[in-house]
């Protein structure tokens, strides 16, 4: 289990450093959760200037944090900024980079992206740190085909680990693992906890388990029992509610509840805080889960 952690955010647009130090050692204990995914779409990452990420990235790494444990996302618009991130994995000691493929120009051909992956693996010379590919093509428009995926594999199976996948596309999951089994395949949601044996997931990695992620780690530890679906469906209740709103102003509430501080509520733009209503609306709504 694997949360794709929230990244709280200063009046000033700034990362707040102590409380996501603060949030990642909730989450890896408390919350459940085996590993942490930084500075991803939920962290709001593409939203930050690389050297905030970078800082970001730097505080974690010396908080005395299992790094083993961490993931961070090392994907940018310019191929320099990408591989300046992902080095940065590697010298920082992150045991994963996730890499977003490059999102602006549309329409690229799959040996363009193969070709652009294999131009960071090479330049950020990646040696401990294991590299994931992010595959999120509503947010990209570019996707990790599974040929794509398996031509990157080919060439370097010492540092491709896995796929996060962020399309809701089960099919897609399920013939990754199927065609690739020594990939790692992650889905992005909680309910694919309960078909991880038959599928051959290697996990989940979610934004709702910035808050769910003892239920959701009760279902992965329990899979295939009545306390496992049990656990699961109490985890996706909560992601239910959480998706009635935009998911990541929603995520962030919720996390204010969690540590009762209203600090975490606020967003990088573009995005916003959700709005009085709403947030009326979501906090209804939890307390009938317990």
């Amino acid at each position: 289990m694997i949360a794709a952690a929230a990244t709280p955010i200063g009046s000033r647009r700034q990362i707040d450093q102590p409380r996501l130090i603060e949030h990642c050692r909730w989450l890896l204990e408390s919350g459940g959760c085996d590993a942490v995914n930084l500075l991803g779409t939920t962290g709001e990452a593409t939203s930050f200037a690389l050297q905030q990420r970078v800082e970001a990235m730097s505080h974690v790494s010396k908080a005395g944090l299992p790094m083993s444990r961490f993931m961070v996302g090392t994907g940018a618009a310019a191929v320099d900024d990408a591989i300046a991130l992902t080095r940065a994995a590697e010298d920082m000691g992150f045991a994963g980079a996730l890499l977003v493929p490059p999102f602006y120009c549309k329409g690229i051909t799959e040996d363009t992206v193969v070709n652009y992956v294999q131009k960071i693996i090479d330049e950020a010379g990646l040696k401990q740190t294991r590299l994931y590919l992010y595959h999120i093509p509503q947010f990209s428009g570019v996707p990790y085909t599974i040929d794509i995926v398996e031509r990157v594999k080919l060439k370097n199976p010492n540092v491709l680990r896995g796929v996060k996948d962020s399309s809701g596309d089960l099919a897609y999951s399920r013939e990754l693992a199927r065609r690739l089994p020594g990939i790692d395949v992650f889905p992005c949601s909680e309910g694919t906890l309960s078909s991880a044996n038959e599928h051959g997931f290697a996990g989940c990695i979610s934004a709702t388990t910035n808050v769910s992620g003892a239920l959701a780690q009760e279902a992965w530890r329990s899979r295939g029992t009545d306390a496992g679906r049990r656990a699961g469906d109490k985890a996706m209740a909560i992601r239910e509610i959480l998706s009635r709103f935009p998911l990541v102003p929603a995520v962030k509430w919720a996390v204010s509840l969690v540590h009762a501080d209203p600090f975490w509520r606020r967003l990088q733009p573009p995005l916003a805080s959700l709005s009085a209503d709403q947030a009326k609306a979501l906090e209804a709504a939890l307390p009938e889960l317990n």
